[in-house]
């Protein structure tokens, strides 16, 4: 009991600061380690983490190096070296030596006591018999990880156990359990036995489903929209896989899942969703400014729920065109969007848009109302589809000359999505995303024409310092009008380049074919690309430097007509609803552009 007191006391002293003139400096090195073993040892070391606490009193140094000894021989036991020895020298003394304390006092203040961890490892023990105690399912034992021969790292022993438990549940045995790993080593033979005791219990099926905390969402859309069936083995990856398409509904702010602590009678098990509703009604707001299309802001209001079944309306409002170089007056954009999810099968929405609009461009001043459908369908994680319907009443001047289109148009698209952002808010730092799309349009009226409108578009990020500190993005887009010249359709569905969603530096739509007093035409075939390189400089500061190039043309093909490049650099402030944006971008290239730079402001990434 005293000694254990002692010691007790001797460590508590050890990291206090010492007396200036009882006490002493060390530097610590380790010799016989490196690697991950060596880093290890580093980070576990009181030696290593007191040192620069200060100054210390000998007999504390003493302990502290005592203590460091177990904690050395522990890491290398932990990596499968049983057999190691550690031998530590303070001052090239031995931690036994008698005569060692009488030199620490005398050494003076302002000596430096080196102090030496020398470790032998000796031979790494193997794993010998890796057993598991019961009849387990097939391949259960290859989910341990770890087989004959293996070094014996008690790291991988261990995880071992929490393998094997996962692999006997995602088999149906809800209630399995998987004892710590018992080991018994051979010392002559450097080898290492390790049995795990497992008991399986019932293999369960799927029981009752239970909903907490609905609201005003309706439980019999829940259970329409959840994945697991009664009767089903019980699978922990489909059970997650549920929750998750319930979280993905975007009614819920939180969705969790549990099981009950038994099984039924007849070996089923029932499992309760916790659900918390997310506000069902949010209000937003956003504005943007850039010298050639003007101040912009809009308002929009969505309901997540409309009729108790995740259906989601949003209503939205926007003022453009406010002062804009490129722009002849104010304009609006009032919209409503419909979203009804699990549209006669799983997996598929159906979308509606009514849309009223009216703008005052270069190209052409418009005033036009459509109404559209979609079918939006998953393929899978990565791939989506949708098919549907519009109809529009166009009003389009041009050149002071009034025409008026009607459009019915069956777009159908394709998109690939893997970017890798923590949330929608934030910044992609990986992945990439491309979207491909065919429109027939019939427009009739002012002109009876069947034409289609092909577009492909996409987006990379590339991370350069794992963390999305600094960020390569590259855009590019390709677009084509077949079946009509330029002039046969009418000007708001023609190909433009130019502005912040081309080629930043030049004026919206001023790239591409020109009337004879400089006014865009519109193309039939454009394509624009941007290399983008982002860099955080602060926690909430970033910058980012950027070249876009692009061209228009009246060809049936992209990539024709004259080349225009434009550069620029800006700044960004990050903030919990996105990055504020702010950038300059001058031509570089002389295309009778009308401005000699421009300026975007704006909330996110320009993509």
């Amino acid at each position: 009991m005293l000694r254990l007191a002692l010691a007790s006391l001797l460590f508590c002293l050890a990291a206090l600061p010492a007396m200036a003139a009882d006490t002493l400096h060390y530097d610590v090195s380790f010799t016989g380690v490196g690697g991950e073993i060596g880093t290890a040892i580093h980070d576990n070391s009181l030696l290593v983490t007191l040192k620069d606490a200060g100054a210390v009193a000998p007999f504390a140094l003493v302990e502290r190096a005592r203590r460091d000894g177990d904690v050395v021989k522990a890491v290398l036991e932990s990596f499968g070296f049983y057999a190691a020895t550690v031998r530590i020298t303070i001052a090239e003394k031995d931690l036994a030596d008698p005569a060692l304390f009488a030199l620490l006092d005398a050494a003076p203040n302002d000596q430096t006591i080196k102090v030496v961890v020398a470790v032998t490892r000796g031979p790494q023990y193997l794993l010998d018999n890796v057993s598991v105690t019961g009849t387990l399912p097939k391949d259960a034992l290859d989910a341990l990880g770890i087989r004959h021969g293996d070094p014996a790292v008690a790291a991988n022993v261990l995880a071992g156990q929490a393998h094997l438990l996962s692999a006997l549940q995602e088999d149906g045995y809800a209630f399995a359990r998987v004892d710590a790993p018992a080991a018994l080593a051979d010392d002559a033979a450097h080898t290492i036995d390790v049995t795990y005791n497992t008991d399986l219990g019932p293999k369960v099926t799927l029981g009752s489903f239970a909903f907490k905390g609905l609201k005003d969402v309706n439980e019999d859309f829940v259970r329409a929209t959840l994945t697991l069936k009664s009767g089903e083995v019980y699978k922990p990856s489909r059970i997650a896989e549920a929750r998750q398409d319930l979280a993905a509904l975007g009614v819920f702010s939180g969705v969790s899942v549990r099981a009950a602590d038994h099984p039924n009678p007849d070996d089923s098990v029932d499992l309760t969703f916790d659900l918390q509703e997310r506000a069902m009604h949010t209000v937003a707001f956003s504005a943007a400014y850039s010298t050639d299309l003007g101040a912009s802001g809009s308002a929009s209001w969505t309901h997540h729920s409309l009729f108790g079944n995740a259906e989601e309306l949003k209503l939205s409002a926007a003022i453009t065109g406010a002062g804009g170089s490129a722009s002849s007056g104010i304009g609006y954009n009032v919209s409503a969007h419909f979203v009804k999810p699990l549209f006669l099968e799983r997996g598929q929405a159906l979308e509606a848009d009514l849309v009223a609009l009216k703008q005052d461009l270069d190209a052409y001043s418009q005033t036009a109302q459509s109404v559209a459908g979609y079918v939006r369908r998953k393929f899978s994680p990565l791939w989506s589809g949708s098919a549907g319907l519009s109809f529009a009443h166009d009003e389009v001047t041009q050149q002071n000359t009034t025409r008026l289109y009607q459009l019915i148009a069956t777009p159908v698209t394709a998109s690939y999505e893997s970017v890798e952002q923590a949330n929608p808010l934030t910044d992609p730092t990986g992945g990439f995303r491309a979207a491909a799309s065919v429109t027939p349009t019939l427009s009739f009226g002012a002109s009876n024409r069947l034409f289609v409108i092909l577009k492909l578009s996409g987006s990379g990020y590339f991370d350069f310092g794992s963390n999305g500190a600094s960020v390569l993005a590259l855009r590019a887009t390709v677009a084509s009008i077949e079946g009509a010249t330029n002039l046969d359709v009418p000007p708001d569905q023609r190909l433009y380049a130019g502005g912040g969603a081309t080629v930043r530096g030049f004026r919206y739509q001023s790239i591409g074919p020109r009337f004879a007093n400089g006014d865009p035409i519109g193309a039939t075939s454009m394509d624009a690309g941007t290399v983008e390189f982002r860099q955080r400089v602060l926690d909430d500061w970033g910058i980012a430097a950027f070249v876009d190039a692009g061209q228009a043309s009246t060809a049936s093909l992209p990539f024709a007509g004259a080349l225009n490049i434009g550069a620029g650099l800006g700044v960004r402030y990050y903030t919990p609803i996105g990055a504020i944006r702010a950038s300059v971008a001058v031509p570089l290239t002389a295309f009778d552009n009308r401005d000699s730079f421009e300026v975007y402001i704006g909330l996110g990434q320009a993509f």
